[in-house]
């Protein structure tokens, strides 16, 4: 079969199901897994789908990453929070893991919304004697069985497809604090640009991390070098950045020279 054909046969099979696994495409079309693993990276750079480990995403989940395919930010396009946990989510458990392993027992912590964070919220829910401060709802509702945790909601004006609170009431809940840590999350981090979101944008994120002695970035190698519509945070708010082997070591030293201490997983 001819390259082009396959390649347009694995974006029938996107639109159709929504996501493709590269063992069933390998299998398929009787060739090497490395070549179909080639053929989504190239279909990527073209921006028609988002691969994740073992497989790849369509272009509908893809908008949120790359700006397309209509490159509009409105509230109703934002992407939903189970689309987000779909993308590279074996590295988003080892960095929730390795942020979960910063709280020490007595700690405060902010978290905010996101698929990545919402693991560092199941990894904490088991913890005793934390304050944990959060507008993201699926986070608070894991942590809100252990009765050993202070939690603190920030209600607000909530959206949906991302299940966080927002807005003026969120932020009024975050003043006069100050916490230990912030985790975050991003669409994308440049080194110019600093985190930026491909959704609305989230002014809360700025309280969050004027009210944390350390902000801690967490977020994987497929978000370097992506400049989402929105600014979240510049990049000398980071201290801390948790991510996976798939950084470059050029970008490790751009962010060691900002004075951000990089722990990869």
């Amino acid at each position: 079969m001819h390259l082009m054909e396959r390649r347009n046969q694995i974006l029938a099979a996107l639109t159709e199901k929504g996501s493709v696994q590269v063992a069933h495409l390998a299998n398929k079309f009787g060739i090497s897994e490395v070549t179909i693993r080639n053929d989504l990276r190239e279909l990527e750079t073209q921006g028609l789908l988002i691969r994740f480990h073992g497989g790849a995403t369509n272009q509908i989940n893809n908008w949120a990453l790359t700006g397309k395919p209509n490159g509009n930010s409105d509230s109703h396009n934002e992407v939903k929070l189970e689309d987000r946990a779909l993308l590279s989510a074996d590295a988003k458990t080892r960095i929730a893991n390795a942020a979960a392993r910063l709280v020490s027992t007595g700690n405060s912590v902010i978290i905010d919304s996101g698929s990545t964070t919402l693991k560092i919220a199941q990894q904490l829910a088991d913890a005793a004697d934390l304050i944990v401060v959060t507008n993201n709802l699926p986070a608070a509702e894991v942590l809100s069985i252990n009765q050993h945790i202070t939690l603190v909601l920030c209600g607000g004006t909530f959206r949906h497809k991302t299940r966080s609170f927002h807005g003026m009431h969120a932020e009024s809940v975050l003043k006069g604090i100050v916490a230990d840590y912030l985790f975050i999350g991003a669409d994308g981090i440049d080194i110019d640009k600093g985190i930026t979101t491909f959704n609305e944008g989230y002014a809360i994120s700025k309280v969050m991390a004027r009210a944390a002695k350390k902000v801690v970035a967490v977020l994987d190698s497929t978000k370097f070098g992506r400049i989402g519509f929105n600014p979240v945070l510049p990049i000398s708010d980071i201290d801390v950045l948790i991510t996976d082997d798939g950084i470059s070591r050029e970008m490790v030293t751009l962010l060691e020279n900002r004075n951000i201490d990089v722990i990869i997983v």
